[in-house]
């Protein structure tokens, strides 16, 4: 699946590139990888980037892991196209790479592993993460549109680890790289399993990593949190690691969720990381992506438009359910029918309370019929 959208004209021209008259387009492109140990199909990716002239740095990102087996069965790449398109705004090439397992890419999973509880093997499955994105980083360097001497990771949750480990074993051309929320055996609030196994296999990652890395914790993430974060990062460097950690503030009920739904806190946090390694592209960011001009349901609330509005912009497969007084969206789903099933599942419990039913009204960026 491609789209193509325009960002709106630039009220100024950015030196590195020489005057642009006209919009341009950002180019979305699902893909796949192709690779042997994710057979038969390989790696299920999305390729964003602007169309600009000359060649970029790329970008990689990788996923997390839920704690219940059907969301990893339902992870597609478009489900960090807000994220893409950030890194994409500042002139870098985007590949979001699912790895072996997941969603509808092939191959055995990382979480298979992790070992069985409390004997674990959290190392070994950290760098078996780090090939999928090693295959994705040979990948996009031979991409045209790439210069394949500057190459980024960034990864959130088990894709976080997978990050610190790809730097364990580094490609030539990874020059930094980014961890959000990072680590392994979570199983319920506040309690992963062997956790010092898993601090012992930072310090063991750490014996052979000298990438410059960023490290960014919400200070109430449920999943890893502070203290624990803070332990992660004194093995690592106690052998040699070099990263940088950020404590960034609460957010939302479970600072976990940060980099899905917190570009706002962490977008100023990575640019300055960005502009500390000379990777600032251009003096101001190419615009925003603006939404289709398409009237709203006429239902909804200022509130309800505004988030109809950022709805136009995601990717598929996507559904938007209302009644008289809620509404809620589904976005970035396998299939057009869990797209519809789970907008109309997140609308009905928010209208249950009003004895209220919903149904769709839009089905991708058109009104259901």
């Amino acid at each position: 699946m491609r789209q193509k959208l325009r960002l709106l004209a630039l009220a100024i021209s950015l030196p590195l590139l020489g005057p642009i008259a006209d919009a341009l387009e950002m180019h979305e492109t699902e893909t796949r990888i192709p690779w042997t140990q994710a057979s038969p199909d390989g790696l299920s990716a999305l390729l964003v980037y602007a169309d600009l002239p000359g060649k970029h740095p790329l970008v990689v990102i990788t996923h997390g892991t839920a704690r219940e087996v059907e969301p990893r069965n339902n992870v597609t790449p478009w489900a960090f196209l807000p994220q893409a398109r950030w890194f994409a705004r500042r002139g870098f090439v985007v590949l979001v790479v699912v790895r072996r397992g997941y969603g509808s890419s092939g191959g055995k999973p990382d979480y298979l592993d992790n070992g069985h509880c409390p004997d674990t093997n959290y190392e070994g499955a950290a760098r078996k993460s780090a090939e999928d994105l090693r295959t994705a980083i040979d990948y996009g360097s031979k991409l045209p549109q790439v210069d394949p001497t500057r190459v980024l990771a960034v990864g959130i949750s088990t894709g976080g680890m997978a990050t610190v480990a790809l730097t364990a074993d580094a490609p030539k051309n990874l020059i930094v790289a980014i961890n959000f929320a990072g680590g392994r055996g979570s199983i319920a609030d506040h309690d992963v399993c062997n956790a010092p196994s898993l601090i012992a296999a930072y310090r063991d990652l750490g014996k052979h990593s000298r990438t410059p890395m960023l490290w960014i914790y919400a200070d109430n993430d449920k999943y890893f949190w502070p203290e624990l974060a803070q332990q992660f990062d004194a093995a690592f460097r106690s052998t040699g690691g070099q990263d940088q950690l950020i404590h960034a503030p609460p957010f939302g009920e479970d600072g976990h969720t940060l980099f899905n739904r917190g570009i706002s806190i962490w977008g100023p946090i990575v640019d300055d990381f960005l502009r500390a390694h000379n990777l600032v592209l251009f003096p101001q960011p190419l615009p925003e992506i603006t939404p289709p001009n398409i009237p709203p349901p006429p239902s909804l609330s200022d509130h309800g438009q505004q988030a109809f509005r950022n709805y136009l912009t995601l990717g598929p497969h996507k559904a938007f359910a209302v009644s008289a007084h809620h509404f809620a969206s589904s976005t970035a789903q396998m299939t057009p029918d869990s797209a519809r099933k789970n907008a109309l599942e997140n609308c009905n419990r928010l209208a249950a309370s009003d004895k209220e039913t919903c149904t769709i009204a839009f089905e991708e960026n058109s009104p259901a019929k």
